[in-house]
Order: structure tokens, then C-alpha cells, then sequence
């Protein structure tokens, strides 16, 4: 069944469900989805402190010379009250004593004697740190879904929670097929090829924060694709790339086919990458790819990374774009949705001087690539266009219109 890319991210992401749950402390949680809310406990500061290294003061010494008889350092539980004539010397983050009403910086004053001179106005409640003023109690600090990244880890630590829940990492299983593909540490023949999908699907998998298996390089073989099959069917999504087109050897989906495969659709309304196939064996999903490493790697990002964000329980687990403009003039064919690999350098879009299925250096010198609408033939300098990230993840928690259409 051929489908729109519309339709074809509508048809994963209804079949692709997030995985279960594991408890992890939270020294190994960088990346990982959450998977239950998180409620603090804790104020933060817990109690009211110094922003300054300075002079516990009150507001009616403003201009004297008060005396200074005692230090207070943070972590101290000191027991010092404040009285009028009088400052307490107060580090950073110590608690503020009882009758404070506001720290001079150290800076701001100068020696008397028995004492500190304080300037003229002094401003209430300045240089201090409220309780609670980061964080309350009973506020809810992170949700289920969101992605765990440094500062969200800086959250727990700061409720001293040790350990959380979070979404299993997709486990992906990889495998190309040919039999003109070599690994790149095998001697090839003037016939072969090196098998360079492969490598870059397997690290652009371990980016996107998954598990992921290499299982091999079938050769074009019923049986071979078989054993492959066999082999990486105890993983949540299976990746292949070539043997889906219409050639003699393509043994692609008559191979999966031995295996009860239900097929969502096995052809998009795309350029490049037209034959990618959808389904599912039992609760395996699977996604074949065009063998061409340019197709390939554009639709993985387009559809394994969709898959990939379903699974990972991602709660903004939609594909999202950039809006920004064209760098130079730019004209194609229309007829298909085309999708142009180029490099987004905060400004503009610029598309690749030379690209095509079949080649593998587009994509190093490319961070990002535009969907272009099929009635578009022409898009001008200045025009606006809508980036698609490659080198970083960058989602929404609605689907959005990843098309850049004629104005």
C-alpha cells in the first residue's frame, strides 16, 4: 500500500507503543524518559541565606557604626538573634539569624572602630535568598515524559532523590542486505561495496539514546535474510536497508513475509526513498529501508526517529522543525515530496551544491534538511523554508506540518 508521509507517521505512531519501566539511580539516568511525575519535597532554599559575603544588618542602622562580635558560616546552625547597634558577619549561603533584615556586602563597607561603617540607605530584604523561593514544597518539578537531561538530574539531587523510574531504551536491531556489500573491515573486490548504512543507522541509533544490535550483512539470499530475521526478532524494531525495491533479487519482504509480517505500507509518496516498508511481526516493529545510503539515512530520520520517539515514551515524541529562510535561489522538479539535505548556520538554510540516492558525503557536511511540498519547482533566496534538525533532536508534544509549501 503506497501512503502519504502524513499518513505513514499517523501509522507509526498508532502502532508504536512505549516500553516498560526499570528503576535507575540517578548517576545513570542522563538521556532517559521519566516515567512517573516527580513532586518535591523539599523547599528550596530550605531556609532563608545570604546571597553575599557581607554584614547581617537591620534597616534602622542605615549610616552607623555597628559592632560586629560574631561570624556565621554556611552550615553553621548558629543561634545568634540580631539586636539594633549590632551586624552579624554572614558567609554565602549561611542562614540568616533571627531580627536580620537585610546583608551588606562586604564591598559596600568600611572599618570603624569596635566595628563596620553601613552606608546611608540600606534597602530591606536585600542580598537575601528567600525559603522557598527556587522551589516549594508540593510543586510539581518534573512530569512522566520528559527527558532527563543535566538540569533536569539537578532537580532529584536537589530533593535528594537517589533513584527514579524511567521508559525502557528502544532496543534496535540492524542489518543491511546485498551481496555486493562488504563491512568496512573486509577487503573489497572492484565488484563490491563497502556497506556503509550500517555504521551510520548504528551510530545515529546509539544518539538517539536506544539499544542497538548489529546483527550482520545478509546477502541477497531467502535464506540468509531468514537466518537474519531470525536473529533480531527479540528487539523492539527491527532496521534493514535494501532488497525492498523491484529487482530479481530483492528477497526483502518476501523474507519477513515467512515470518507473518503485517505490512502497513511498503511504499511513501517521497523523493528519495519511495519503497520504505512498515509492520510489525508480533510485537516486533519493522522498518525497511532503500539500500541507497542517502535515501536510507533520510528516511531514518524521518520515520526510524519517529519510531524511536513513539517508543522511548518521550512525551514530546513528534518530529518538529525550525522556520527560517532560504540562503541562495534553489529549484527542483515537482510532482513528489522532496526531501533536501543542507546546513543550517542559525540564520539560513543553504542545500547541498550535490546530492543524490546513492551517495554518503551529503549527509557529513548537512545538519539539517527541509520536506519540500510537491507543487514547489522553486524556492527563492529569502524565501521562508522549515529546517528539520539531523545533528540534534529537536521535538514537539504536537504533531506539527513538517512541509515548506509554496507562499
Amino acid at each position: 500500500m503506497e501512503v502519504t508521509i502524513k499518513k505513514a507517521l499517523e501509522i507509526i505512531y498508532k502502532n508504536s507503543k512505549k516500553k516498560s519501566l526499570k528503576i535507575l539511580p540517578i548517576e545513570s539516568v542522563l538521556g532517559c524518559i521519566l516515567a512517573q511525575d516527580i513532586i518535591a519535597t523539599h523547599n528550596l532554599p530550605p531556609y532563608d541565606n545570604s546571597a553575599m559575603d557581607g554584614y547581617t544588618v537591620k534597616s534602622i542602622d542605615a549610616g552607623k557604626c555597628v559592632k560586629v562580635e560574631h561570624t556565621i558560616f554556611a552550615g553553621d546552625n548558629s543561634s545568634e538573634v540580631l539586636k539594633n547597634d549590632y551586624a552579624i558577619k554572614i558567609m554565602t549561603g549561611a542562614k540568616i539569624p533571627e531580627g536580620c533584615e537585610l546583608i551588606v556586602p562586604i564591598e559596600d563597607t568600611k572599618e570603624c572602630q569596635g566595628g563596620v561603617q553601613l552606608p546611608q540607605t540600606l534597602t530591606p530584604s536585600k542580598h537575601i535568598r528567600l525559603c522557598g523561593e527556587d522551589i516549594k514544597s508540593g510543586e510539581i518539578l518534573l512530569k512522566s515524559g520528559d527527558k532527563l537531561q543535566a538540569h533536569q538530574i539537578t532537580l532529584l539531587a536537589s530533593q535528594g532523590i537517589s533513584h527514579v523510574k524511567v521508559y525502557k531504551k528502544p532496543r534496535i536491531a540492524l542489518f543491511a542486505s546485498g551481496s555486493e556489500l562488504k563491512m568496512h573491515f573486509e577487503s573489497v573486490e572492484a565488484y563490491q561495496l563497502y556497506n556503509t548504512n550500517t555504521p551510520a543507522l548504528f551510530s545515529r541509533s546509539l544518539e538517539l539514546g536506544c539499544e542497538v544490535d548489529f546483527i550482520g550483512t545478509a546477502k541477497d539470499t531467502l535464506e540468509d535474510l531468514k537466518e537474519h530475521i531470525k536473529s533480531a526478532l527479540n528487539s523492539d524494531l527491527i532496521i534493514t536497508s535494501g532488497g525492498v525495491s523491484v529487482g530479481d533479487a530483492d528477497y526483502t519482504k518476501e523474507a519477513f513475509s515467512a515470518f507473518g509480517m503485517q505490512t502497513y505500507f511498503d511504499k511513501v509518496q517521497i523523493k528519495p526513498g519511495k519503497p520504505t516498508t512498515f509492520g510489525t511481526i508480533n510485537d516486533t516493529l519493522v522498518l525497511n529501508l532503500p539500500g541507497n545510503p542517502l535515501a536510507a539515512s533520510l528516511n531514518f530520520e524521518l520515520f526510524a526517529q519517529s519510531i524511536i520517539l513513539a517508543l522511548s515514551g518521550n512525551i514530546a515524541k513528534y518530529i518538529n522543525t525550525i522556520q527560517t529562510k532560504m540562503k541562495t535561489n534553489y529549484k527542483l522538479k515537482k510532482g513528489r515530496i522532496t526531501l533536501v539535505p543542507g546546513f543550517f548556520d542559525g540564520v539560513s538554510f543553504e542545500a547541498c551544491n550535490k546530492f543524490a540516492p546513492g551517495m554518503v558525503s551529503p549527509l557529513a557536511s548537512s545538519n539539517s534538511y527541509i520536506m519540500i511540498d510537491e507543487g514547489v519547482d522553486f524556492i527563492a533566496s529569502e524565501d521562508s523554508v522549515k529546517i528539520i534538525p539531523i545533528r540534534w533532536c529537536f521535538t514537539s508534544k504536537e504533531m506539527v506540518d513538517l512541509l515548506t509549501k509554496p507562499l
